[in-house]
């Protein structure tokens, strides 16, 4: 009941703040497996892309979250889990384990996903190269639409380093789908996908 109330007001937050506007430009709401692929300029983003989705759409989209800064603290740990639901991933490379295994559990179960193929948050008005993520996910579960998405404005709501938000007009703009082409490796793959994500900043 909790973690239902939290996420209604930070909804209502969050639209009063940025406005959440949505903008279907290259695909419309639909229910069916997606992977949601955007710039990353804020700790907002995560909530900005959630309140943007409709109703239907939010309750089988879950994010992905750094595991060591999201479980921080208690609070940070119950907002992220209980009301999010996100996918935590471990940033520790010395580690044996899959990064990309929570995420294929969680599109095996049947969720959508929010990643941010950068990898962490940037400073610049472009997203930085994109990491080989996305690329092997979407190699590895093919069945998953590809959408990219471009998050304007957000960062000005709640810059790094601040924990109080400001209000600002905010969007995001969803686009066409797409998919890892036949004989594309990572890298190609990851400038194309990175472009299709910038070229929605002046739809």
């Amino acid at each position: 009941m909790l973690a239902k109330l939290m996420s209604l007001f930070l909804l209502g937050l969050i639209r009063v703040l940025t406005g959440a506007q949505a903008r279907w430009y290259g695909c419309p709401p639909k229910a069916e497996q997606r992977i949601y692929f955007a710039n990353h300029q804020s700790h907002a983003d995560l909530v900005m892309i959630w309140a943007a989705l409709p109703k239907e759409l939010r309750a089988v989209t879950r994010a992905i979250a750094a595991k060591d800064y999201w479980t921080k603290t208690p609070f940070k740990l119950w907002l992220t889990t209980a009301v999010f639901n996100v996918i935590y991933v471990s940033r520790d490379r010395s580690s044996d384990e899959d990064p990309l295994e929570p995420l294929l559990e969680a599109l095996e179960n049947g969720d959508s996903i929010i990643l941010f193929p950068e990898g962490t948050r940037g400073h610049a008005e472009e997203p930085a190269a994109f990491k080989a993520g996305l690329y092997n996910l979407a190699t590895r579960y093919p069945k998953a639409v590809l959408i990219p998405t471009w998050i304007n404005n957000v960062q000005h709501v709640l810059p790094k380093g601040e924990v109080v938000p400001v209000p600002v007009l905010c969007s995001v703009t969803f686009g066409a789908p797409m998919q890892v082409e036949e004989g594309e490796d990572h890298r190609q793959f990851a400038d194309r996908a990175r472009r299709a994500v910038i070229a929605l900043r002046d739809v």
